[in-house]
């Protein structure tokens, strides 16, 4: 077996929203029902004259695929996708909005929200961890986990005060007693809210407890929130028809 890094030899883009759907099936011919196309599968689509290989998968917690062609095809992807969605009031959006959309669902980011320092099972992510499927590199220690417990927890929280901002990185504090830092912060726009995310102690980790965060020498009070803040049930994600 040969491992080929093939990385640079594609690109993607993400159609995202209410109206993906519509909005793709202008350009193609394949049923795309939540029947036919499952959320978290992938298929190969003939969208126009190209070859595309889509995801159904959404970082922004709504509708939509991820659409990746070889990267000399990208201008022409983006192109078809861009007549075609106009009549549907398709907008392009940059990482800020994407940023905030993932903050509103309550999707992690590797690098700032988790990597190496945290555990699956701290960061909520002990759905994903499959320890009955046999051997893997590190299935002992995450047996070792969970089975002692977790001390702290990836929580998202709430700026009580709807002024107020912070970037990330910065202290989270209760009692004089400082729990953790920022991970993640942005304004979640469709539910009205400042949200911070970052990891506290469990004894903190309640919904309703109150932290405080420091900024630059001021302090924001901060609620723990149940979690996701937008569409808890995933229903925006199927729209099934």
């Amino acid at each position: 077996m040969q491992i080929e890094d093939i990385t640079s030899q594609y690109c993607g883009l993400g159609l995202w929203g209410a109206r993906a759907r519509e909005v793709l099936e202008q350009v193609c011919d394949a049923d795309l029902s939540d029947t036919a196309f499952p959320y978290f599968r992938a298929r190969r689509l003939a969208l126009g004259v190209l070859e595309v290989l889509a995801l159904r998968v959404s970082y922004v917690g709504e509708l939509g695929w991820e659409i990746y062609v070889p990267t000399e095809c990208g201008a022409a992807l983006w192109d078809l996708l861009w007549a075609a969605g106009r009549t549907s009031g398709m907008i392009a959006l940059g990482g800020g909005a994407f940023d905030s959309l993932r903050l509103e669902k309550g999707y992690r980011l590797w690098g700032a929200d988790i990597h190496g320092d945290y555990n699956p099972y701290e960061a909520g992510l002990g759905w994903a961890v499959k320890l009955e499927k046999g051997d893997f590199q590190g299935r002992e220690e995450l047996l070792r986990i969970r089975n002692r417990g977790i001390q702290r927890q990836l929580c998202c929280m709430t700026l009580d005060d709807s002024g107020a901002a912070v970037l990330g990185r910065e202290p989270i504090r209760a009692e004089d007693r400082i729990l953790g830092h920022v991970t993640s912060a942005n304004y979640g726009y469709s539910v009205g809210k400042y949200i911070i995310y970052g990891y506290l102690p469990c004894t903190y980790a309640a919904v309703g407890s109150r932290v405080e965060v420091e900024y630059f020498g001021r302090s924001y009070s901060a609620t723990v929130a149940r979690e996701p803040l937008y569409d808890p049930e995933g229903l925006q994600l199927g729209r099934c028809r």
